[in-house]
């Protein structure tokens, strides 16, 4: 089919260059698509596959993975006014955000029966916050949830994953004109679980989006967080916290792509490693095209290895097209324990094990306040302690 988009403009994820049809850049090996077979079966050779380990995947990446009708329960809880919906894939708000960037996204939207949708009206602002549970039930799913704001509507969603799953999902965030949506994305699956997801925010006119997402269960865990902005003025903030343990493989690839004038973005990313075969991977694309002038971002990667044996690949990738912009950067650093903070500590007679408690809280901290709700911070900072328990004890 003839490709009649005008040099230079953009369509769902790709950079026309005079020609056909392309993909972002180099790191994406096929143009976004909702159809599984445009993406090839991925071997591991492929920049976006190069750090997962294909073979605990479970098939979601290569079509074997077959829903048994036993994979995940999904409930919602929301306050008054809040519309919960249960829909076909016919439903005309499925997809709005974009479309899926990798095959296993595809797969899950080839592949799931019913979606989600919590919608919120305009001028509506929750006291109280949305919350979405997915429990793992041992079995394989396909899921899709979409969370749509009204304009200048306010709300706080929380999507919980709980249990032991195979789960390939996509999440849809529409946030209307003057909207703010603040979501916390919490895995914390059982040890065995696998969960493949793509977050994919659309952001209004002069709307906010923020995304706190915390990492801790499963066996592997691959999440791809996308904002795309639909008109100027638009913020995102994405932060992310993830506690990487013995044999566990946990990935977040953002991308954020700045394709309108003067938006807004923010990336802060902290995770903490422990145990032989922790591996944890941070890929953070941001791109910033041509029309996108007065773009103000930058994206941070910080990564603390509390035992041998643990593995970090941390990559920020910044693209500039314009120099018409605010500002833009990035920062990734990946160490052991601060000798200075220890024995700052120490010196004040705070024993070695209880110091090293302190500086891990203390890494975690900004983070965990993003989230503001309390009981969910006291969960998480429990979990956190927990896991310190096992580490520096």
């Amino acid at each position: 089919m003839a490709d009649n988009t005008p040099a230079g403009s953009t369509t769902d994820g790709a950079i026309q260059v005079g020609g056909p049809q392309q993909p972002i850049d180099a790191r994406v090996s096929a143009p976004a698509s909702y159809d599984v077979a445009d993406f090839p079966v991925p071997h591991g050779r492929e920049e976006e596959w190069r750090f997962t380990p294909l073979e605990r995947l479970r098939g979601l990446h290569d079509g074997t993975a077959v829903a048994d009708g036993g994979g995940v329960k999904v409930e919602v809880s929301a306050p008054e006014g809040v519309t919960v919906e249960t829909v076909g894939r016919d439903d005309a708000r499925l997809g709005r955000s974009g479309k899926p960037v990798d095959r296993v996204a595809a797969q899950a939207y080839s592949s799931f029966e019913k979606a989600s949708v919590v919608s919120v009206p305009k001028d509506t602002v929750l006291t109280e916050p949305v919350r979405i549970s997915v429990h793992g039930e041992g079995g394989v799913a396909f899921g899709h949830q979409v969370v749509e704001l009204g304009a200048f509507a306010e709300a706080v969603v929380v999507l919980d994953h709980t249990g032991d799953a195979t789960l390939a999902a996509n999440v849809e965030y529409l946030i209307g004109d003057g909207a703010k949506l603040t979501v916390v994305s919490i895995q914390d699956w059982d040890g065995t679980a696998v969960h493949a997801a793509q977050h994919t925010a659309l952001v209004g006119r002069d709307a906010s989006f923020k995304s706190v997402i915390v990492t801790f269960g499963g066996d592997l865990v691959r999440l791809h967080p996308r904002v795309v902005y639909a008109a100027p003025g638009g913020e995102a903030e994405l932060y992310g916290l993830y506690f990487t343990d013995e044999g566990q493989h946990q990935e977040h690839r953002l991308f954020v792509d700045h394709d309108t004038p003067h938006c807004r973005s923010n990336v802060a990313y902290k995770g903490a490693l422990q145990g032989d075969g922790a591996h944890a991977v941070w890929i953070g694309d941001v791109l910033i095209r041509a029309a996108a002038e007065g773009t103000d971002t930058y994206e941070l990667n910080r990564n603390l290895v509390l035992t041998d044996g643990a593995r970090v690949d941390s990559v920020p990738n910044l693209e500039i097209e314009t120099g018409e912009i605010v500002g833009a950067g990035h920062a990734s650093a990946t160490g052991r324990f601060d000798d200075e903070q220890l024995f700052y500590l120490m010196a004040r007679g705070i024993p070695a094990d209880e110091a090293r408690r302190l500086v891990v809280r203390g890494f975690f901290a900004e983070l965990v306040q993003q989230i503001g709700i309390p009981e969910l911070e006291e969960r998480l900072i429990a979990k956190i302690e927990a896991e310190l328990e096992a580490s520096v004890a």
